[in-house]
């Protein structure tokens, strides 16, 4: 079937570079790739998911100008006279006597216009909302500043709502009520070159952060398109929502939404009460007790401000901020320290690095008694501690090597002595298996404030963690 528009085609700048071929003939020297300015320039980038690779064709001609041009691509820049074209697209290998899939019937362009053509939506559909169309952007970049890239932002997801654009990710949206196939202006946003740039994507209502996406470095000076593309019910690492870079050069790649980062909270303060804990004033674990870990949160990458109130109160008792959590990474995160003494109560945070053969049995110790001293820790021999080379002189907030330690399988008894002696303070009887991936957590108050001194294992090698309070012995 085909259908016809006026609208300027991703593809239609195809047509031009047909014009360019059949302007040089065998003893024109001018290189058609690259030929003195003097007319319009056109791209154009392939930015439907569902459209297959494609041949274009000009002016009814039998041959293509180009061939297999792919979602995720964009064409070189064309130069071609000012004037009015028309341009057919068919899926790339048919006939050319077919008919086209998508055909425009007058593309016109002006002498001196550089124009980008955006092919977006769904080549499938006839529903106006998401259909097939083209986004002819004429290009007028503005001067970015010393330091920076101008950035021209393109909503192009053809089942995305309206969205808010959150261009640090740092919890204030910069644009609002962006809509499907809207764009952020010729002139481009300017945005600081030589790092990462970390968008946020918001929607809804409220409105809340629904995705993010880091960019790589940005060149100064650079003029780049961003357009988002993909489907949210899409392969994430196929025609799922994601970030199109194209620059001067052409199509720099996909951009893939940032996993979310995944933390356990464990309760490890001897004398704090239940508590509930916001992040950056949202509710995410309510009733937590001494020993307890909370289920898994999933979270966007970033840092959060975290608000700590007894179980059921309005009324915040501590406040703590979390590094800045990477995406696709776990973390253990532990609230130690005392709420009424020295040390004072704070956040202990530590990324899942856990790393061996599949056979190990790794454990990694954490210190988290606010009034033990430094630590030795390793198995029970002839009533004293022989410590483990990776577990000793471990201060309050230490934790051994966050690869872990291979521990033998089996049960056995392991004691904790103060550094320097083989005397056990405590000693504790535990088990290893096969695969183990655990955090041994020493918590609690040896001088009996709060809760007593005892072992936390957070075994993290089943699909959830999971927590469970060995006892010292007597």
């Amino acid at each position: 079937m085909k259908r016809s528009l006026n609208l300027t085609t991703l593809l239609a700048l195809l047509a031009i570079l047909s014009l360019s071929l059949a302007a040089c003939s065998d003893d024109d020297e001018t290189n058609p790739m690259n030929p003195e300015p003097t007319g319009a320039m056109l791209r154009a980038v392939h930015a439907s998911p569902d459209a297959p690779e494609v041949d274009i064709y000009v002016n009814d001609g039998d041959t293509p100008v180009i061939e297999d041009l792919a979602y995720g691509e964009a064409s070189v820049y064309l130069e071609v006279p000012a004037g009015t074209y028309s341009v057919q697209i068919r899926a790339a290998g048919a006939e050319a006597t077919s008919d086209p899939v998508f055909e425009i019937d007058a593309l016109p362009l002006a002498e001196g216009q550089t124009m980008t053509a955006v092919a977006a939506g769904l080549l499938g559909s006839t529903d106006a909302d998401d259909m097939f169309r083209v986004l002819p952007l004429t290009e007028n970049f503005s001067d970015p500043g010393a330091g920076n890239a101008a950035v021209r932002i393109v909503h192009a997801s053809a089942d995305a709502p309206t969205v808010a654009l959150d261009v640090a990710n740092d919890g204030q949206p910069e644009v609002n009520g962006f809509e499907r196939f809207a764009e952020t202006g010729e002139a481009g946003v300017a945005l600081p070159a030589g790092t990462n740039i970390r968008i946020g994507v918001w929607a809804g209502e409220p409105l809340a952060r629904a995705s993010v996406f880091t960019t790589p470095e940005l060149p100064a000076g650079a003029e780049l398109f961003v357009i988002a593309t993909g489907l949210l019910a899409g392969d994430p690492m196929d025609d799922g929502f994601s970030l199109l870079a194209v620059g001067p050069a052409g199509a720099i790649g996909f951009i893939r939404q940032d996993a979310k980062a995944m933390v356990y909270a464990l309760h490890g303060s001897p004398d704090a009460p239940n508590v509930d804990i916001d992040a950056n004033g949202m509710e995410v674990v309510m009733d937590l007790g001494f020993g307890e870990l909370s289920d898994a949160l999933t979270v966007w990458p970033g840092a959060y401000d975290l608000d700590f109130r007894a179980a059921g109160s309005d009324d915040v008792a501590a406040s703590a901020m979390t590094p800045y959590l990477e995406p696709g990474m776990k973390y253990l995160a532990i609230a130690t320290g005392f709420l009424g003494d020295t040390p004072g109560f704070q956040l202990l945070p530590l990324a899942d690095e856990f790393m061996g053969d599949a056979t190990d049995a790794l454990v990694r110790v954490v210190h988290s008694s606010p009034d033990a001293p430094p630590v030795d820790v390793g198995p029970m021999n002839d009533d004293k501690v022989e410590a483990v080379g990776d577990y000793t002189n471990l201060s309050f907030r230490d934790a051994s090597v966050g690869a872990g330690t291979a521990l033998p399988v089996g049960e056995f008894t392991v004691g904790v002595a103060a550094t320097g002696s083989e005397d056990p303070v405590a000693t504790f009887d535990i088990a290893t298996y096969s695969g183990l991936r655990a955090y041994a957590v020493a918590c609690g108050s040896l001088a009996g404030t709060g809760e007593s001194f005892r072992l936390v294992l957070v075994l993290t090698d089943g699909s959830t963690w999971a927590a469970a309070e060995v006892l010292p012995n007597m």
